[in-house]
């Protein structure tokens, strides 16, 4: 018959066995590279020169919205405006949450985004106000990047509102 274990083998096994525990659990909580956290964050910053001004974008993807800053000349977060779809009839509502009621400049570009990416989305701009042009081809840069990173919903879902795609 074998005898029982002495007390100080015993406890030789127990911290074995914790320690084993211990090393899988500190395995489990390891981070994983990016690309495989599902909805985890990706942040994207670039420049581009538009209209012989240099324009600097930053986009902050979450789960189930984009976070967008446009700025050019400083880094200050300008006019900040919420855009989401809006059901039954595939609309899009947008809203200011800072910024003066009177310069708009942003909002339209949050709609736009709703319509092509179908997500929530935030938009700080600071671009001038009073320059039309410029305004639009930031937001054209801005949708080449989007759909360079895979953001924009496929062709079949971007109808504009109120329509079908039939």
């Amino acid at each position: 018959m074998s005898s029982p274990p002495s007390s100080s083998s015993g406890k030789a096994l127990d911290f074995e066995a914790a320690s084993k525990s211990a090393v899988a659990s500190v395995e489990s909580l390891k981070l994983k590279p990016q690309d495989e956290i599902a909805g985890g964050v990706q942040v994207t910053s670039f420049s581009e020169i538009v209209d012989e001004v240099t324009l600097h974008f930053q986009l902050i993807r979450l789960a189930k919205q984009i976070f967008v800053w446009i700025g050019c000349n400083s880094a200050n977060l300008g006019n900040l405006y919420a855009a989401a779809p809006t059901r039954p009839n595939n609309t899009v509502s947008v809203t200011s949450i800072l910024g003066g009621a009177s310069d708009n400049t942003g909002s339209g570009i949050a709609r736009r985004l709703v319509l092509k990416t179908g997500l929530n989305i935030i938009v700080a701009c600071n671009i001038p106000k009073n320059n039309s042009m410029l305004e639009a081809n930031a937001e054209k840069k801005l949708i080449e990047k989007l759909i360079a990173l895979g953001y924009s919903r496929p062709k079949s879902q971007s109808s504009g509102p109120g329509l079908s795609s039939s």
